[in-house]
């Protein structure tokens, strides 16, 4: 019976209870103590609480992993890889982050988790903030990652996820990008920050965009995740705390 639960969910590669059940039939009480004899066996490999994935022939357990962007969108659904791992996906960055972090409109019970030695963080964020997806083939899965547009955007509304606001400087400095869709992408977020904070970097490094100008009378930090000191800008509304220098 192993052996045909097995055969039945290599072709899946990844699997969780719910779908083991279905294809093999079985009873979930029994399913559970056959899953777990795989598991000893080597021949399956638990990723999280309820899914597993496949280890191939030839392959060791412990010593075989999915790609981390492949296990980060199963963590959740719905998901798109995102903020600093997106930029890194994109060629955005030159700095390789040490943790996924995956999107999601969904709750999850654990916003921070460790899989096979690799440190996943999921961010919940509103549903009108969850566009600007393409879908790419990693590994003959498919993930969603957001475009190079939204991970800009995506950074300005969270800079904590990204590094601060000198990976978006640098990004946008080296980077090619649809700036009318960069543009509207920054209205639809919906948070003023993002215009000011994107408006006045486009100024700096004289990168031609159409923003409207902010009508707030409140001053934010260019980067919230720096202390709270600098010049303003009036057209942005914004407390400089980001030594400009650091873009060269």
């Amino acid at each position: 019976m192993r052996i045909k639960i097995l055969d039945q969910l290599a072709r899946r590669r990844v699997f969780t209870v719910k779908e083991a059940a279905k294809v093999s039939g079985v009873d979930k009480n029994v399913l559970k103590v056959l899953l777990s004899r795989l598991e000893k066996k080597g021949w399956i490999e638990r990723i999280e609480k309820g899914k597993y994935m496949v280890i191939p022939l030839g392959a060791r357990k412990g010593k075989y992993t999915l790609n981390e962007f492949v296990i980060g969108s199963l963590l959740v659904n719905p998901s798109a890889i995102s903020y600093w791992s997106a930029l890194n996906h994109h060629g955005l960055t030159e700095q390789i982050p040490t943790t996924v972090f995956v999107q999601t409109t969904s709750r999850k019970k654990r916003q921070k988790l460790e899989i096979f030695g690799v440190r996943y963080k999921i961010i919940k964020i509103k549903e009108r903030k969850f566009f600007g997806i393409e879908n790419t083939w990693i590994d003959e899965f498919q993930v969603n990652v957001t475009d190079r547009e939204k991970t800009i955007i995506d950074c300005l509304d969270k800079p904590e996820h990204c590094g601060g606001v000198i990976e978006v400087a640098k990004a946008l400095k080296h980077g090619e990008f649809d700036f009318k869709k960069l543009s509207e992408y920054a209205v639809k977020i919906g948070n003023s920050g993002v215009i000011r904070r994107l408006g006045y970097l486009c100024d700096v490094l004289d990168l031609k965009i159409r923003l409207q100008k902010t009508k707030a009378r409140n001053y934010l930090l260019l980067d919230p995740t720096m202390p709270e000191k600098g010049k303003t800008s009036s057209k942005w509304k914004l407390i400089i705390n980001l030594d400009i220098g650091e873009l060269e």
